[in-house]
């Protein structure tokens, strides 16, 4: 079983930036989609952006033109640069495959707030 280890997150004001990491056990990683999801409470876990082997990218429409998804796939890594944060970005980011194969790691906390 892959193992993930996010980190990253923190407290950040409210058009701040935050750059996610999460880097994968098994080099198994680099044939796989992998994506960032994010959870509150008060909602189910959304897939936010995706990534694909080879670099082609998808967002939901919340972040578009604010989030990058970008990997390195020699590190075994996939990234999640987020610009002009919003409180309503505030939630546990986790990494997984697109499909969620995979165990769900610990997830890093991003706050947003003033």
């Amino acid at each position: 079983q892959v193992q993930l280890v996010e980190s990253g997150g923190g407290l950040v004001q409210p058009g701040g930036s935050l750059t996610l990491s999460c880097a994968a056990s098994a080099s198994i990683f680099r044939i796989y989609t992998m994506a960032w999801y994010r959870q509150t409470p008060e909602k189910q876990r959304e897939l936010v952006a995706h990534i694909s082997p080879v670099g082609g990218t998808t967002y939901a429409d919340s972040v578009k033109g604010r989030f990058t998804i970008s990997r390195d796939n020699d590190k075994n890594t996939v990234y999640l640069q987020m610009n002009s944060l919003k409180p309503e970005d505030t939630a546990v980011y986790y990494c997984n495959t697109v499909a969620a194969n995979w165990g769900w790691g610990q997830g890093t906390q991003v706050t947003v707030s003033s």
